[in-house]
This record gives C-alpha cells, sequence and structure tokens, in this order.
C-alpha cells in the first residue's frame, strides 16, 4: 500500500524553509470534496495535508444522498461496500423539482440513489485516507497563502499559533465562503436568489399521517404548500428520525447566515402537520438560501478549487454533494500525474475544462427547478404539464441523466467514437476465463486497457499519464470494428483503436 510522507503530522515540523517542500500538497477543507481528492492523491502516491479548521467532524447528517454515477466512482475504488454499510435506504428514483423522474433507460447496475448522511460519508473516507498513511490535520484553518514560481506557501493558524506550510499545490476544498477562493481573487458570480430554506433532523413520538416509514422513492416525501412555500419528510432509517424541510422561495430573512432556532422549527412543524404530530427531540436546524454562484476559475497557477469553493445552488435534485466528489475524482488523477512527473501542466488545465460546464449546467438546471415553483395559475400549469413531460421515458431519461451524472460525457479531440468520452458503465464483458467485471481494474487509480490483442498496449500507454496501466485481454467488445478501448483513473474513455481493416 502506498503511504504519504506524513503518516503523523506534526504541526510545528511541518513549517520549513522557502527552499524545502512540507508536503506535495495542501487541501483545505475535510468535507466529502477534499477527503475524496486526498484519498486520490495518496492512492497515486502523492504527499498531501489535509488542513480541516474544525476541531472535530461536526456529525451532522447535512446531505443524504450518493447519486448513480457517484456510486459508480465509488466502485471503481473499491469504497461502495462501505459506504453500503452505512447508508440507510435505497431511493428507487430522482426528482426533477419534486416531480420524480426514473434512472430506466440509463445502462448502470445501480439505478437507484443511495441514502447516506454526509457526516458517514466523510467518516468513512477519513478511515479509508488514514489506511493509506494520511491523516487530516484538525483545528488548523487556512488564512492565507502565496504563489512562488515552484510552490505555494500557505499560512494556517492553529491554537498554538500561525504556522506556514510549503507545498506544490493547494486545492481550495473549503466550501461556499472559502478563504482560499477569496485570497485566490477569483470571481464569485452569480445571483443571491429570493428565498430560503431550513433543514432539520427531527425525532417523532407521533410520525404524521402519511409520511414514509421508509425512503424508497421521491414521490411523497415532499410538495408544495402554497404559492411558494414548500415542505417535506424524509425518514432517515431510525424509528421516528425524519429529515424534516421547509422554506419559502420568495421570502429571504434578514440575515440568511443567522441561526434557526428549534422553536421556529418546531413551529413549523405545527404549522405543517398540525397537533397530530408531536417531536420529542430536534437534533440539529440549518437554513440555507437559493443563491446560485460559479467561480469564474477553478485554476490559477498552482492553486485550484473543488466542490462548494468552486459552486454554490439551491438542493433541488441532491446534487451539490455528488458534483464535489465528482470533482475530486476527476482533478485527482491529474494532479497526482502532474506532481508526479507523469505529464505536463496542460493536462491540469483540462480539469476546469471539463469541470466547469459540468458545474454551470448543474446551476442551469437547478435555476430550472425552481423555475417550476407553482406561484400563479400559469406556472402551475406549467408545472402540472411538465409532470405530465416527465413521464414519458426520453423526457425522464434526460431529467435523470442531467441530475444523477450519468448523461455526463467529456469533449475528445481527434478519431469520433461512440465510447470515446463516455463513462463505464460496467457490465461485464467476455474474457477466455469467464465474465469479468472492469470496475474491479481501478482499484489503484491507474488507467485500464480493455482489448482483444496485446498489439495496442505500447500505443496505450502512450496515451495514459502515468506508469500505472492494467491491460485486460477480452474476447470482444460492444463496439463494432473497435478492439481496444483505454479508461481514464476515473472512469471515461480517452482512447480507441479501431479494428484494423482486412
Amino acid at each position: 500500500m502506498l503511504r504519504a510522507r506524513w503518516p503523523q503530522v506534526n504541526l510545528t515540523s511541518l513549517r520549513s524553509g522557502m527552499n524545502n517542500l512540507g508536503t506535495d500538497v495542501v487541501v483545505a477543507g475535510a468535507g466529502p470534496t477534499g477527503l475524496m481528492l486526498a484519498h486520490e492523491l495518496a492512492l497515486a502516491g502523492v504527499d498531501v495535508v489535509v488542513l480541516e479548521r474544525h476541531h472535530e467532524r461536526t456529525g451532522l447528517s447535512k446531505a443524504l444522498n450518493l447519486q448513480p454515477r457517484t456510486t459508480e466512482m465509488l466502485e471503481l475504488r473499491g469504497l461502495l461496500d462501505g459506504a453500503e454499510e452505512r447508508s440507510f435506504a435505497t431511493v428507487q428514483d430522482g426528482h426533477f423539482a419534486m416531480i420524480p423522474i426514473g434512472y430506466d433507460g440509463w445502462d448502470t447496475r445501480f439505478p437507484f440513489q443511495l441514502g447516506i448522511p454526509q457526516a458517514q460519508v466523510e467518516a468513512y473516507l477519513e478511515e479509508r485516507l488514514a489506511a493509506q498513511g494520511t491523516k487530516v490535520v484538525r483545528g488548523a484553518e487556512v488564512i492565507d497563502f502565496v504563489q512562488e514560481k515552484d510552490f505555494v506557501s500557505v499560512r494556517y493558524r492553529t491554537d498554538s499559533g500561525e504556522n506556514r506550510l510549503h507545498a506544490k499545490f493547494l486545492v481550495g476544498c473549503d466550501g461556499a465562503r472559502s478563504v482560499v477562493r477569496k485570497r485566490l481573487g477569483v470571481d464569485f458570480p452569480g445571483v443571491d436568489g429570493e428565498g430560503f430554506g431550513v433543514v432539520a433532523d427531527v425525532l417523532f413520538d407521533k410520525i404524521p399521517a402519511g409520511a414514509q416509514k421508509q425512503w424508497r422513492t421521491m414521490r411523497n416525501v415532499g410538495e408544495p404548500t402554497g404559492a411558494t412555500t414548500f415542505k417535506g419528510l424524509i425518514p432517515l432509517g431510525e424509528p421516528g428520525l425524519y429529515r424534516f424541510v421547509y422554506g419559502d422561495r420568495a421570502s429571504r430573512p434578514k440575515d440568511i447566515r443567522s441561526a434557526i432556532s428549534h422553536d421556529e422549527v418546531r413551529q413549523a412543524l405545527l404549522d405543517s402537520y398540525g397537533e397530530t404530530a408531536t417531536v420529542s427531540e430536534i437534533r440539529w436546524a440549518s437554513q440555507f438560501s437559493d443563491a446560485a454562484r460559479q467561480a469564474e476559475r477553478y485554476r490559477v497557477g498552482r492553486v485550484l478549487l473543488a466542490g462548494d469553493a468552486a459552486h454554490i445552488h439551491f438542493p433541488a435534485g441532491g446534487q451539490g454533494l455528488n458534483l464535489g466528489v465528482q470533482d475530486a475524482m476527476n482533478l485527482g488523477w491529474k494532479l497526482a500525474a502532474t506532481v508526479r512527473g507523469w505529464a505536463g501542466d496542460d493536462l491540469l488545465d483540462t480539469y476546469e475544462a471539463e469541470r466547469h460546464p459540468v458545474g454551470a449546467q448543474v446551476l442551469h438546471n437547478v435555476a430550472a427547478q425552481l423555475g417550476l415553483t407553482p406561484r400563479s395559475h400559469e406556472s402551475r400549469a406549467l408545472r402540472a404539464l411538465f409532470g405530465d413531460l416527465a413521464e414519458l421515458p426520453e423526457v425522464s431519461r434526460y431529467l435523470s441523466g442531467m441530475v444523477s451524472g450519468l448523461g455526463i460525457r467529456y469533449t475528445t479531440h481527434g478519431t469520433s467514437h461512440p465510447a470515446l468520452g463516455s463513462r463505464l458503465t460496467d457490465q461485464d464483458v467476455p474474457t477466455e476465463a469467464g465474465p469479468l467485471r472492469p470496475s474491479t481494474l481501478f482499484r489503484d487509480g491507474g488507467f485500464v486497457l480493455l482489448t482483444t490483442t496485446q498489439a495496442h498496449v505500447d500505443t496505450a500507454r502512450a496515451h495514459a499519464y502515468s506508469p500505472r496501466l492494467t491491460t485486460q485481454l477480452v474476447t470482444t467488445l460492444p463496439w463494432p470494428s473497435t478492439d481496444a478501448v483505454l479508461y481514464r483513473p476515473d472512469g471515461y474513455a480517452c482512447w480507441v483503436a479501431p479494428t484494423p481493416t482486412r
């Protein structure tokens, strides 16, 4: 197993002179994005230090789902079994503006959402990261940095004072109010939004009538309650424990960052469900807005942005955590290849080129979902008509592809081929020894070549930005006139070899 240089991090020892690097990469923030990125880097033998301002994990459930594409990516690294053990539900559909949409028509082994609290995702990824020899340095808040030609000098604060750490790269995964993004001077354009929402985990003595007992579908978990108001209940696996969501898309409090009191949540429950529902405990509550913003750039020199530091949006469709984790999977192998000297600087530029449009598309579909708020007679009619359209298989597939990430396809240059830029579907491939599940070949984070002949191995290696190339002989491939396909470490096809003309 590859181990990072700093298996036991001593904050004082990380101070270094201007000519000595403390680590290869500093990751600011230990949320799902930062932890997934650190996992990818450590897997490639890159020295990485994760700095997290909180002294301990909050334990707050926050986001609740892994979309099908994120699930596929975790399976590539052998991380899915552990995530499933911590999950509490399998949800057979998604939603678009609370209109259910199915995953029918997508070639995937995971046509569902995995219900798992963000806190459990973070705990599991941190455990796996520690097993690789990399620990999260807690109570260490990044406050500033200076870029030089060959390194970044990162200044951070701990309880004992300020420290400095030099690295080849810094990645800001430090959330919507990212210090890294602000110090980098990257604009964060967008809209402040008009409304707000509240999420709270509540324990009922008496569950409201009609509430699901187990989360199996997005049907009947949320609904409009007025022209712009909404409410929803999602069971969280523990008896009587629910995620309560409510808000108003046309009313914004003076201070959206202010804490929401438990009394306010109790009143909202009373207004929504009356006295027939009784609550014994409110475990936590948080307020959020429908602001939407995206960083103009994801990279400036040796500093990059990912996750909420790069984009924020209303949590419509359950896309936020998933967008960040997929950022990390895209960035991880590219940054590792650059640090290890396997690739030139131009490869790292493709992170922004590929992920910025994906982030923009998510903000676009979230805005469309908010546009289906039934504010008037006309918008109610539009929403009803849209609901009818969403029942059509082609429409449902299109919408679910956007929200789930299954529809992502990266632009490739050169030969046109149906596989290029597309994701690995992970269906069994035929070999002389019998059927093989391709995802098992991606465990070490390298490139994977599926080929009917060894003749293309050397050519494929020239397209792989890493010495790690796993070759698998197969008897056939699913595309006509194709005898080799090369997959990147994040599971997207980047090169094919056509069958020679006879």
